[in-house]
């Protein structure tokens, strides 16, 4: 590395500092200055560690006092089996459910307002079939059943009832 890199690496990590003055660059560097950022350093990390430290110790009584009311009885372990049993039937209620829900009264309804809007688009773009075919005949003169075949347009084109 020439001398340039090596300034440069020391001012990007803050061990040597930089000022331009004219067309100069100075480079500086104060004992002092290193000192005190080590100490600002430290004592960050011994704040985080007390904190750190702090959170743990209460996190340990926490777990002691909640060890205290659970102790292995024969009526904790049932209850724990009644649980998981509840929440196993309880998924296979939802399952069958989910099951069944295509035969549910609002979504059959939402499914008929679904078709229904359908059927109107349908009928809609049929009426612009028709339109543009009637201002093609009387603009250039062509027969129904050239526009038919030209646009692939089948002969039993008609509305949805």
């Amino acid at each position: 590395m020439s001398v340039k890199e090596v300034l440069q690496s020391l001012v990007d990590d803050s061990m040597v500092d930089c000022e331009r003055i004219g067309t100069s660059n100075y480079y500086w560097a104060f004992p002092s200055k290193a000192l005190h950022a080590r100490k600002r350093k430290l004592e960050a990390l011994e704040s985080q560690l007390s904190e750190g430290s702090q959170k743990h110790a209460s996190l340990q009584k926490s777990i002691e006092k909640a060890k205290i009311g659970r102790c292995e009885t024969e009526e904790r372990t049932t209850l724990a089996k009644e649980l998981s049993s509840l929440r196993d039937q309880r998924e296979q209620l939802k399952a069958e459910v989910e099951k069944y829900k295509d035969c549910d009264p609002q979504v059959v309804e939402e499914i008929r307002q679904a078709n229904k809007v359908a059927k109107e688009a349908a009928n809609r773009w049929t009426d612009n079939i028709f339109a543009i075919k009637s201002w093609a005949k009387r603009k250039f003169g062509f027969e129904e059943n050239k526009i038919d075949k030209t646009f692939g347009i089948p002969e039993d084109f008609d509305y949805i009832d």
